[in-house]
């Protein structure tokens, strides 16, 4: 493979993981957690949308409970959203081309 066709395909690559992130962080991702008693929308750039604790959950929990659940429903969705960026990244990885480095 010759040096400008390996730069062209490469500024390409770039491109596209470029989109990539681009849709991703503009993906709005909605986790439940909890039976569906906590739901959090995050967008793929983490920023939290909305946080929505059902009713009874609020009447019937106890602080710490309730708190405990919170960081759970977090986590799960932090989680979800690097799992989607780690898919993306081992996409764009798969498609770069055997240099044999």
């Amino acid at each position: 493979m010759d040096f400008s066709k390996l730069m062209q395909e490469a500024n390409k690559m770039q491109r596209q993981m470029q989109q990539a992130q681009k849709e991703l962080e503009e993906t709005l991702f909605e986790v439940e957690s909890s039976g569906g008693a906590i739901k959090i929308s995050i967008y793929g750039n983490y920023h939290v949308e909305k946080i929505d604790i059902d009713e009874d959950l609020i009447k019937d929990a106890d602080k710490e409970m309730l708190e405990d659940m919170l960081l759970v429903a977090m986590n799960d969705a932090l989680e979800t959203v690097t799992e989607e960026a780690n898919k993306i990244g081992e996409a764009m990885q798969s498609k770069m081309p055997n240099l044999g480095f």
